[in-house]
């Protein structure tokens, strides 16, 4: 990276105490046309697109991205089942240049559970959940190659880099991003190894850092981007990867199913999924919305019972487990998605949330959302006569295009469907709304539902819910929750600041514990937070586990006091992820 002379003093704030004198406090700036943060499918199609553009019309453009896993795609979770639209129009010869698309969906079934049987639904043309011509894939695998695809294009790709602070110009206008400052202890003093962040400025900076962005949540304070929308609601998707018997192996097949275990005022479902990759491998998994209202579910041990059932047991019956991680994801669809542009800067991908939730898919209108932001940035980047109102250019013509594309045209015609099953029948019900309202009217019903407000308010007080009683795991086809978190190579330089912080210490047990009999023990996928009696005299105390934890903001998300902020790690921190 080519460093600036520029320095950029920052005050130390309320740890000035501990540093030593000779300590460099100064951070290098360094300049671009284009910063963007987020390595994923997003960030990565707005900067391969920005780089064709520059070429086409034979512009130089430095487009750089900065990406908080130690290598691009280290951190990517996803189904995932890939509609390659928006890959065929960023990279039309996709094929030739080696992407791991290597199975096509050959197969779709789909399934009512219940506790000991299954249900088989016909899955007629044109409903969602119809996958022909999709394929099957490992999404790290697809970001590790478009992060190949960048490099040669001139991207300047950073891994190990996390974005941790937005800057400002003194109007207002985002400025950049910097990194955050690495080799600081637990109390806030600076390591033999420290180092300060360094700040990259651009003309205009794109944020995909995926599902509930910890940057994204101040940018929608600073500029009111959520005035004009409903609550974002999310689901929690946890994952594992097995190797299975070869006899059981049905490569390009595509099961989901709905049902059991969850009751059918729980929104959720599953999928298991055949992958053609050389050997007998297949990725299943459980998503939960995290709309839930018992703070006795918990989604893992919802998971690992969902293996259990006798449709799916079999398949996974003397195979290994390989691969275990989790990750939130947005369910809000068109009614959540917030304004996308402000001065500086815009927001693209599964930031402001772009998924289509009856499909469970959310890549290709994540990767069309940043090619049309690279389309719309590039000619006012290029512009030899820059005008601009504010430091920061300004760029509403992205969400104009968004609205005029096809991602804006899918999105409405599925308003209904997520927000359709807050009804008395739940599950049932939406299913009906689902098929006669979308498979009929193909979404052109003139009303729009709204949704029921934020995940975290929705729980209830544990007085007035009954506890589940989950199954002990067998170790052969169900597990307990550390064993699973081993699996997701996470991992944290120990001796740092927690990146888990809550903005009252007393919250947790005075309330979480008290109201709720502590739901972050059980939302959270990787044991990170658990009550434990306090050292002296009577009592309980939150302990947190941020060693283990996978990056999947739930308990951002869920916490009923909404107490947890969860703020960035260092650099090259969390789950280290092989093609998950």
């Amino acid at each position: 990276m080519l460093l600036s002379l520029e320095k950029c003093t920052v005050a130390t704030g309320p740890t000035r105490g501990r540093w030593p004198s000779g300590v460099e406090m100064e951070r290098f700036a360094d300049e671009a046309d284009v910063v963007i943060v987020g390595g994923g499918p997003a960030g990565l199609a707005a900067a391969i697109r920005l780089k064709q553009l520059a070429n086409k019309h034979e512009k130089e453009l430095r487009v750089c991205l900065v990406e908080k896993a130690s290598q691009i795609g280290a951190h990517t979770l996803s189904g995932a089942c890939l509609e390659p639209s928006a890959l065929t129009e960023l990279i039309p010869d996709w094929k030739e240049r080696g992407a791991p698309l290597n199975t096509p969906v050959t197969e779709d079934v789909f399934s009512i559970l219940t506790e000991k049987h299954r249900i088989p639904v016909p899955i007629l043309p044109g409903l969602p959940m119809q996958n022909h011509g999709n394929y099957i894939i490992r999404m790290g695998n697809l970001v590790h190659w478009l992060g190949e695809q960048a490099e040669e294009l001139g991207v300047e790709l950073y891994p190990g880099y996390a974005a941790a602070e937005v800057l400002f110009h003194e109007d207002g206008s985002v400025k950049g991003i910097a990194t955050n400052d690495v080799g600081i202890a637990k109390d806030g003093s600076p390591k033999d190894v420290f180092e300060r962040g360094m700040e990259l400025h651009a003309k205009v900076t794109l944020f995909g850092e995926g599902c509930h962005g910890h940057l994204a949540k101040q940018l929608y304070k600073k500029f009111n981007l959520r005035e004009n929308c409903e609550p974002q609601t999310y689901a929690i998707g946890l994952k594992e990867v097995w190797m299975i018997d070869e006899k059981k192996w049905r490569p390009g097949r595509v099961e989901h199913s709905v049902g059991w275990p969850l009751d059918r005022n729980t929104y959720g479902g599953s999928f298991l999924y055949h992958l053609n990759e050389g050997e007998p491998l297949v990725a299943l998994g459980f998503v939960v919305g995290l709309d839930y209202t018992n703070p006795y579910l918990s989604p893992f041990r919802e998971f690992q019972r969902w293996k259990h059932h006798p449709f799916v047991a079999p398949t996974l019956e003397g195979g290994q487990r390989i691969a275990y991680g989790a990750r939130a994801l947005n369910e809000g669809g068109f009614q959540s998605i917030p304004k996308l542009t402000f001065p500086g800067g815009l927001l693209i991908g599964c930031s402001p949330g772009f998924m289509n939730v009856p499909k469970i898919k959310g890549t290709h209108t994540a990767m069309k959302s940043g090619m049309l932001a690279a389309e719309a940035i590039f000619p006012k980047v290029t512009a030899e006569n820059l005008d601009s109102e504010t430091a920061g250019l300004h760029i509403p013509e992205y969400a104009e295009n968004l609205k005029n594309s096809w991602v804006w045209k899918e999105l409405y015609a599925v308003r209904n469907i997520r927000p359709s099953f807050h009804n008395y029948f739940g599950l049932y019900g939406g299913m009906i709304y689902t098929g006669i309202f979308y498979w009929i009217l193909r979404g052109k019903e003139p009303w729009t539902f709204k949704h029921c407000g934020t995940d975290a308010s929705q729980l209830k007080p544990a007085k007035e819910c009954t506890p589940i009683e989950y199954p002990k795991p067998d170790g052969k086809i169900s597990f307990d929750l550390l064993s699973s978190v081993a699996l997701s190579g996470t991992n944290h330089e120990g001796d740092q600041p927690p990146h888990l912080t809550l903005k009252d210490d007393s919250i947790p047990v005075a309330k979480n514990l008290a109201i709720y009999d502590g739901p972050e023990q059980r939302f959270c996928p990787a044991g990170v937070y658990e009550y434990v009696p306090v050292e002296t005299g009577d009592g309980m105390r939150l302990q947190i586990n941020a060693q283990n934890c996978v990056h999947c903001k739930t308990c951002d998300i869920k916490d009923p006091s909404q107490n947890i902020n969860w703020v960035v790690p260092e650099g090259g921190g969390g789950p280290a992820y092989n093609g998950l």
